[in-house]
């Protein structure tokens, strides 16, 4: 859309949404929160398509989600709050909006650090290596991230500075239409001149992920990564992203040495990520996952994933199969002596009689 702001008209801009919440009666119905169950969703839908391909348990991924969401949406929450303490504790704040986790604010540092605890144990108790769930999961986790970035649009944040580019990202002041006081979270747009155009950061984050995300999954099918690289290529990929980005943000955040506390945050995790890369290659080959225990679960999982395949899916699994039993059996010389073929060989022999 062409847009007239301050000294003159913009080509086109990216307009923002005219709020973010929705009352459906007494409920509030919350953008942010559904791009984050959205996000949830197509991770442990994605992560199990991908351990399963990789010879994992059928129903696995979904009961190490069980222990890894809680933890990663409480260490997200806590992260958050740790670096922008000044947002919720301090002379008229209320220290109670931590807790308001539907508000926005969740710290993807936090998130993968005691995520990772939740996974850990899950596996634990289910006998699965740890690298190798990371490594299945890593795609839908930083699409999750992507999607998770809408919420931002719909919350009008994390954008950057003033621009003038095609696709500057139009800020609304929204007010609360009961009172007309400015609501930036649970307001209204009323008037959709915008009040500033600016960098969208949250969708140069939402493209940079779906890129990391495209390039993990060629790479891993490629070299056949294991025992944790394609998750430790997916942070790289993600912090050498997030480091540029931080830079061109302008919201409220806690400085270290004049530098926003995220941007040192992803240089060190980038630093620990190619490490972590480069040792995992002295591992060897990828893992084994068709070795990994199997529960009465994972079995009955497996038989109705079975019977969801196509009379071909199933022919060919049952040839892969065929193939990989011909290829385990080992052929053994037989030692017994054949006594047809004895007799028939003293028959053949001309008689001789012995002398009376």
């Amino acid at each position: 859309m062409v847009t007239t702001y301050a000294s003159g008209a913009f080509l086109a801009t990216i307009p923002s949404p005219s709020q973010g919440v929705w009352q459906l009666g007494p409920i509030p119905l919350r953008a942010y929160a559904l791009c984050i169950i959205v996000g949830i969703i197509v991770a442990i839908w994605w992560g199990e398509r991908r351990f399963v391909a990789r010879g994992g348990p059928a129903g696995a991924v979904t009961d190490i989600a069980v222990f890894a969401v809680p933890f990663g949406l409480v260490g997200g929450r806590l992260y958050h709050v740790a670096t922008d303490y000044q947002k919720y504790f301090g002379e008229g704040k209320n220290p109670l909006e931590a807790l308001a986790i539907w508000k926005g604010g969740l710290g993807i540092w936090g998130a993968i650090a005691l995520g990772g605890v939740g996974a850990w144990i899950a596996c634990r108790r289910r006998g699965i290596p740890l690298p190798a769930m990371a490594d299945a999961l890593a795609p839908g986790i930083v699409l999750a991230q992507a999607i998770g970035r809408l919420g931002n649009y719909f919350n009008q944040e994390l954008y950057g500075g003033p621009t003038t580019l095609p696709w500057g990202l139009e800020i609304y002041e929204r007010v609360d239409p009961a009172t007309g006081l400015k609501d930036d979270l649970g307001g209204v747009a009323i008037d959709h001149t915008p009040i500033d155009i600016v960098h969208p950061t949250f969708l140069y984050e939402l493209l940079w992920n779906v890129g990391v995300a495209i390039l993990i999954v060629w790479a891993d099918r490629k070299f056949r990564l294991g025992h944790g690289r394609v998750f430790a290529l997916y942070v790289a990929g993600y912090t050498a992203g997030r480091f540029w980005i931080e830079l061109m943000r302008t919201d409220t955040a806690t400085l270290v040495f004049g530098q926003r506390i995220n941007v040192w945050v992803s240089v060190l995790v980038f630093i620990g990520a190619v490490i972590a890369f480069i040792l995992a290659k002295s591992r060897g080959p990828r893992e084994d996952l068709t070795l990994v225990p199997r529960t009465d679960a994972d079995k009955d999982a497996a038989g109705k994933t079975d019977a969801g395949k196509t009379d071909a899916e199933k022919a060919e699994a049952a040839d892969e199969s065929a193939v990989k039993d011909e290829a385990e059996v080992v052929t053994v010389p037989d030692t017994k002596p054949d006594v047809k073929a004895e007799e028939k060989s003293a028959e053949d022999k001309p008689s001789v009689d012995k002398p009376e």
